[in-house]
């Protein structure tokens, strides 16, 4: 039960009165008032050493390769899972860049979160329309975020194609005007099935009404991104000039012959410090993020010495790991760096802000919202100091695209990282297998990014 306040309100003017005189009498109040009302409350409280001084320079670094964007798109998790598959491709082809079809996997993307939306809205047809968790099922149906599990799913069913084959369109980097109609249309399209179901609908019916309004679905995506293509012809030059031909390849074929990397080896680990998530255990979520029939969101959480560990772990073996993190805290888009001592906000302000990264996910101040690609780190005595970040912002952003994340950031930011099997203990790996615990759809480390 709440607690009840009877006594005088305390905003009052009176009350209001008392503080302006006390704002007043401190005269750095109003330069700082001034500084922060012109130039911003992030400009006057950067710490310029900091944003000007971090070395862009490591001792373990992977092969740096094409820096890619996903512009006005929240398609972050897909182009890192494919900065990914770029470094195994430009390795074995002996390739200096590559790009893989972002247009082509969106349009697949699309249609299974239309799928696996009006699945759990028949899955939760006899729920009340105003009940938290069908507001969750459908809120944002066609949006562009997603998950690792996601991204495995699509490539293992659909394949992948050069960016050749399938180009960007205007709605594929600017997807906000898409969204918003397909959005509009799956919203309709979920009450038109719950009305169904409530009139009576039977299973046969409700799945034939489903698979038309699919129809309807893929057609709209046709218009939007193009047609996705069945075959086409590889052709690429390789370091050394040498000019290659392969013909008719399906985009399955392309992934399992040219690519090649085994996704299902890769596993989510995650360090959430949260009551309800114990550490060394395994954790799903209802209605999380996949595809209808796709693996399971299994996730192993961990201390965040583990999770640093298994991420050293999979660079030392010369792998790229995708990671995901709230990028809005601490960071500097222009200047690319990520570090917890970027802004001093407290001292700026003069109020203390300090909260526990359990209190940040808890409240809803922090959760993950991006993914990237951490492909090199600077070790001092063994210890990592800084992490080098492969973005997806283009090459405006950070250092030609580049980020550097300080470790305290990669502590206090960091939630979730992607390292093959072979890196977990025994005992990690027994607790990922182990039965998992069943988080809720609003987990703030169980929903899509």
């Amino acid at each position: 039960m709440g607690v009840s306040l009877t006594e005088t309100p305390t905003l009052s003017a009176e009350w209001a009165a008392k503080q302006a005189a006390a704002f007043r009498r401190e005269r750095e109040h109003r330069a700082i008032m001034n500084a922060v009302k012109k130039n911003g409350i992030q400009a006057v409280a950067m710490n310029q050493a900091v944003a000007t001084t971090a070395p862009h320079t490591f001792s373990l670094e992977l092969t740096s390769e094409l820096i890619t964007n996903q512009k006005q798109s929240g398609r972050c998790w897909a182009f890192a899972g494919f900065n990914l598959l770029k470094a195994a491709i430009c390795k074995s082809h002996n390739l200096k860049e590559f790009e893989f079809s972002q247009a082509y996997q969106m349009f697949w993307d699309k249609l299974e979160k239309a799928n696996y939306f009006l699945q759990n809205v028949l899955a939760t047809a006899d729920e009340p329309m105003d009940s938290e968790l069908s507001r969750w099922v459908f809120r944002g149906p066609a949006g562009d975020g997603g998950w690792w599990g996601m991204f495995v799913d699509l490539v293992e069913k659909y394949g992948v194609v050069p960016k050749t084959v399938m180009p960007e369109t205007f709605h594929s980097s600017q997807s906000q005007g898409m969204n918003q109609v397909l959005g509009l249309k799956l919203h309709a399209l979920g009450m038109a099935l719950r009305r169904a179901h409530g009139a009576g609908a039977d299973a046969e019916r409700l799945a034939a009404l489903k698979a038309d309004q699919l129809a309807e679905i893929y057609r709209m995506l046709v218009h939007f991104l193009g047609e996705p293509p069945e075959t086409f012809d590889f052709e690429y030059r390789d370091r050394d000039h040498a000019f290659h031909w392969v013909p008719n390849l399906t985009p399955q074929r392309f992934f399992q012959e040219h690519v090649g990397v085994d996704l299902g080896e890769y596993v989510t680990v995650m360090s959430s410090p949260l009551d309800d998530t114990p550490y060394d255990q395994s954790y799903t979520v209802r209605f999380g993020p996949r595809t209808q029939g796709g693996r399971e969101v299994r996730y192993l959480n961990v201390d965040i010495d583990a999770l640093r560990a298994l991420t050293l772990a999979e660079l030392e073996a010369g792998q790229p790991v995708w990671f995901a993190c709230e990028v809005g805290k601490d960071s500097d888009r222009e200047s690319g760096v990520m570090d917890t001592a970027l802004y001093d906000y407290e001292t700026a302000l003069g109020v203390p802000l300090a909260m526990s990264k359990a209190d940040r996910l808890v409240s809803g101040e922090s959760r993950p919202t991006h993914a990237m690609l951490i492909t090199g780190v600077n070790l001092v005595e063994g210890r990592p100091t800084r992490w080098k970040v492969e973005n997806s912002w283009g090459t405006e952003r950070g250092r030609q695209g580049w980020f550097v994340m300080s470790d305290a950031w990669f502590a206090e930011h960091t939630y979730h990282v992607i390292v093959r099997r072979r890196q977990l203990s025994a005992r990690q790996q027994a607790a990922l297998a182990s039965p998992p615990g069943v988080l809720p759809l609003w987990s703030p480390v169980g929903d899509a990014i």
